[in-house]
């Protein structure tokens, strides 16, 4: 009798619907917990707990199936796959499409049979060949594409509500008045969770967990449906809201687990088509976070793929400055907004897309921090932190260090887009409105210096004609550019 096939199953492929495991369960699924990986990075505590928690569950749920598992830990990948074909000399090992370039080259190098994995929406291959051989490419273009492709919020070929974005309608600033946010769901821990929390490495940063995180199918299921009933009515207006409290808003939360295989995307597309199809959920909410998850989910993960693994050196502003370290010490920071947004991600390895983009991504690109330094920091301490999600979102988005491939312009901002769509600059000492001054927001502050520094640059994007002819009209730019310099030495120190 032939030795049993090797499925190797990874820590962010815990689908319902695994390739490898889609007919009779003659096979041996084979899942490592890697040390250089769990060391290879100073990781946010929660984030480990979330994926080994879930690996341990997913490997318990298998054996229940009837499946045998091999459950290892390991020095490294290589050393768990050696020591696995050593005691089981399987007849082959399959696996499904890995979620990096690295590793889909060292499965390729060592002979391991790759599955075509439909994880997303839209494969990446199925992405190249809408992409063609362009080398500009917009989410717009996409998503419009994506909608057409899928039904998704279409009536009679034409989309629902007579238009394909609401973005007009959802970026309102928080609401003048107080309104009732839901309250997050949040599971007990239990023993397994008290052991992987043993087994962390000392690095590990931030809070312990608190069960916010599901770390199980069914967990992301209630998740998936409290955010349908409760969330998403409120989510579109202030999605691109900050505020200090509550700290999610009306946020779906469900990010790591589509990013893990918890939730397939097509079953969270489904819901919120239901929803608005039965009148629970207007147009504007509806079309905002299906443009997150059929949009830009699915256009961040093929602009990686599309790009290959030289796009995570890319640097097209010449930025050298390394990772501010207010980033790994926030107490030392006297900005709000970033303070707000760096306690969060300290206490639950989150903060929401305007916060990462807009706060923390817009002061690295003001500052010049290097590209790949922000990139790994964000893949270390968000929840749902991944090569694949943090690569294209910094460097393209935040950045704009890829040369305008995946946006038209930089998403840089001053104190006064903050001051609108926060509660922050209430409580800060700095002045949103001033440039210069020992009071001056130094988000304004760079902002325009950064404009002065790369004008030549820009000076043929009618998306920036506005910006540099405000530039041109400034009677203090001396004075600011030397207010940018002392902001910036103040950020090297962490003293802001």
């Amino acid at each position: 009798m032939s030795a049993l096939p090797t499925v190797w199953v990874f820590g962010d492929q815990l689908d319902a619907a695994h390739p490898g495991l889609a007919g009779p369960r003659d096979v041996r699924v084979l899942m490592i917990e890697s040390a250089a990986l769990i060391t290879g990075g100073r990781f946010h505590r929660q984030r480990l707990h979330l994926v080994l928690a879930a690996m341990r569950r997913y490997a318990e749920a298998l054996r229940e199936c009837g499946y045998a598992v091999d459950y290892r830990r390991a020095a490294s990948f290589h050393a768990g796959l050696t020591a696995h074909l050593r005691e089981h000399a399987p007849s082959e090992v399959r696996a499904a499409e890995p979620m990096s370039h690295g590793m889909r080259a060292w499965l390729q190098a060592r002979g391991v049979r790759l599955l075509r994995h439909e994880r997303f929406l839209c494969h990446y291959d199925d992405f190249r060949a809408w992409a063609g051989g362009s080398r500009v490419l917009r989410m717009d273009a996409f998503y419009r594409a994506r909608r057409r492709a899928t039904g998704y919020l279409m009536d009679d070929g034409e989309p629902a509500g007579g238009a394909f974005s609401f973005d007009v309608e959802n970026r309102k600033p928080p609401p003048r008045k107080p309104i009732a946010w839901p309250t997050p769901l949040r599971d007990e821990l239990d023993a397994l969770d008290r052991a992987v929390l043993r087994d962390l490495p000392d690095a590990a940063f931030g809070a312990a967990p608190d069960g916010t995180w599901a770390t199980t199918r069914a967990g992301a299921l209630r998740r998936l449906g409290h955010f349908i009933d409760e969330d998403l009515p409120r989510f579109g207006p202030h999605q691109d809201a900050m505020l200090h409290d509550p700290w999610h808003m009306a946020h779906s939360l469900l990010s790591p687990y589509l990013n893990l295989g918890l939730l397939h995307p097509r079953e969270v597309c489904d819901a919120v088509e239901a929803a608005y199809r039965l009148g629970a959920v207007d147009i504007a909410s509806a079309e905002g976070f299906l443009r997150q998850v059929l949009g830009w989910r699915e256009y961040v993960w093929g602009c990686y793929w599309l790009f290959g693994p030289k796009y995570a050196a890319s640097n097209a502003l010449g930025a050298r400055r390394p990772l501010l370290p207010l980033y790994e010490a926030p107490e030392r920071t006297r900005m709000r907004c970033v303070r707000d947004a760096l306690d969060s991600v300290s206490a639950r390895a989150y903060a929401h897309h305007i916060q990462r983009l807009m706060v923390l991504g817009n002061l690295s690109l003001l500052a010049g921090v290097q590209p790949r330094a922000l990139a790994d920091w964000m893949r270390y301490s968000f929840i749902d932190g991944g090569e694949w999600v943090m690569g294209p979102n910094v460097i393209g988005m935040a950045l704009f260090a890829d040369e305008g491939r995946m946006s038209t312009k930089p998403y840089a901002a001053g104190g006064a887009y903050i001051h609108r769509m926060s509660d922050a600059c209430q409580r800060c000492p700095y002045d949103p409105r001033a440039r210069v001054g020992d009071d001056a927001c130094p988000f304004t502050t760079l902002y325009w210096s950064f404009f002065a520094q790369h004008a030549p640059r820009f000076e043929k994007n009618p998306r920036l004609r506005q910006v540099l002819l405000g530039l041109r009209n400034l009677n203090d730019l001396t004075e600011t550019r030397a207010r940018a310099a002392h902001v910036l030495r103040g950020l090297e120190r962490g003293e802001i």
